[in-house]
């Protein structure tokens, strides 16, 4: 449990929705179940959450849930014909407005805006940016584009507009209808799609408190608008997923690498967790060993500092998932354990528990303490000790369930469940016990504490760091 800090998100779909296979990913090292509802209904998503909660509570190990809202994901509409051969050169119109079955020359897209908001000259890609296309002219509701790339495709098959900043709302009325679903699971994050400004999360987060929901905001950086209001984004979500696939899409793959590095360390210093997202491991889908450029991607995302690596079709509809998630854990405990990276403070928080988190680990550092543990009931005190990257594990012990489950995301931290919270010395005897049983102490070792008092209590800002021998 305790051999990686690196939390990690796999997305369970058919292959991997039993409480049999649920147990091996948790035993292999899931972190976080992520449910997709671009697709699924709402009895198969249920009995993943029925099925992981049970699997939970057997283990004894608490297993974050995020909901991953489907977004405003533009599509095409069905072809005539199962596939349909874009020739380059040849034409093909985008039609908005009522359905219809396509062919090679024609065909449906879901937003019904699209022809007010491209102009001549625009780019289209289709499928995954597989397919490219160019804006001739438009005519009412009918966009005429020219191919020029042209392929094989399929109906349904997303789009992609690269340079363009629509106007829709990232949240869709099928979301709305969804978030209902994960309010009353009570799930514990939602990721929020196709991200663009800051107003986006406040929307949804405006939604929630309406609803009494203290569900955090995931605010997924997927198009260029999002890149350029970054910094707003991150300020009002509660973390971000790097989609790296439309991103990829949206802007120059080559700068994607960079962005990476970007959203990694500006979550760092906001003391917010960070997933890296898409194609990690692709090639396991239907091979039981990754290749090599996928265990580098993995890698450097840990080496770059990201809270938690995430599959997706890996773990879905994949030949090897439990593989999948074995992989992950074992390149994240080799960085971790031989080469991480030293990650300079560079924080910008000036609240006191950022003051002392980083005086915790000036100490810990002296008195070569085994584990740091942060008493906490919100969890501020345990992100801000993982947002710098500690080589020891930290124990982040608290009262509250739901703050429990979603330090699961967060680097390094094992949560710890304790009662009779209004005493340092009960909680200190469940932490003495826990270090011990999980063997990240020994009797005569050094652990630090950061804790406020009165412990245990909701509101109680963290004023103190104790050195205790265990």
């Amino acid at each position: 449990m305790f051999t990686k800090h690196t939390k990690i998100v796999a997305t369970i779909g058919p292959a991997t929705e039993s409480k049999e296979m649920l147990e091996k990913l948790v035993l292999a090292g899931l972190n976080v179940m992520r449910l997709n509802f671009s697709h699924g209904d709402f009895a198969e998503h249920q009995a993943r959450v029925d099925n992981l909660r049970a699997v939970s509570k057997k283990l004894d190990r608490p297993v974050a849930i995020l909901q991953d809202l489907s977004g405003p994901k533009i599509r095409i509409g069905e072809f005539d014909t199962e596939r349909v051969d874009l020739e380059a050169g040849k034409k093909i119109s985008l039609v908005t407005g009522k359905k219809f079955i396509g062919n090679e020359t024609r065909v449906w897209v879901n937003y019904p805006t699209l022809h007010k908001e491209l102009h001549k000259g625009s780019i289209v890609f289709v499928d995954d940016g597989k397919k490219k296309l160019i804006v001739e002219s438009i005519k009412k509701n009918e966009i005429a584009c020219k191919v020029i790339v042209g392929g094989n495709t399929k109906g349904r098959r997303g789009v992609n507009l690269p340079g363009a900043y629509l106007k829709t709302s990232s949240l869709t009325k099928k979301d709305r209808e969804d978030l209902q679903f994960g309010i009353k699971n009570d799930v514990d994050f939602f990721a929020l799609s196709f991200v663009r400004q800051a107003k986006d999360v406040v929307e949804l987060r405006d939604i929630l408190q309406q609803a009494k929901s203290d569900a955090q905001i995931i605010a997924k950086i997927e198009t260029e608008e999002a890149i350029e209001n970054l910094e707003d984004i991150i300020a009002v979500a509660d973390g971000i997923m790097i989609a790296r696939g439309d991103l990829a899409i949206e802007v120059p793959a080559e700068k994607v690498p960079l962005y990476q590095k970007r959203m990694i360390e500006l979550c760092r210093q906001a003391n917010k967790p960070v997933i890296t997202a898409t194609q990690m491991l692709e090639s396991m889908i239907n091979s039981p060993v990754p290749t090599r450029a996928e265990v580098s991607d993995v890698a450097n995302a840990i080496f770059d500092g990201t809270d938690a690596v995430m599959l997706s079709e890996e773990t879905t509809l994949g030949s090897y998932p439990v593989e999948a998630v074995s992989v992950m854990a074992r390149v994240a405990n080799e960085v971790e354990t031989h080469g991480r990276a030293h990650f300079k403070n560079g924080h910008e928080n000036k609240m006191l528990y950022d003051e002392l988190a980083q005086s915790a680990l000036r100490i810990a550092g002296a008195v070569d303490a085994k584990a740091i543990v942060a008493i906490t009931e919100s969890g501020s005190t345990a992100r801000a000790l993982a947002s710098r990257r500690p080589t020891q594990p930290i124990i982040a012990a608290t009262g509250d369930f739901k703050t429990e489950t979603r330090l699961t995301l967060s680097f390094g931290c094992f949560p710890l469940h304790t009662t009779d919270k209004g005493s340092f010395e009960s909680v200190m005897k469940q932490v003495s016990l826990f270090v011990k049983t999980n063997k990240l102490a020994k009797r005569g070792d050094n652990i630090v504490v950061i804790f406020g008092e009165p412990v245990g209590k909701k509101g109680t800002t963290a004023n103190a760091v104790s050195v205790q021998c265990i």
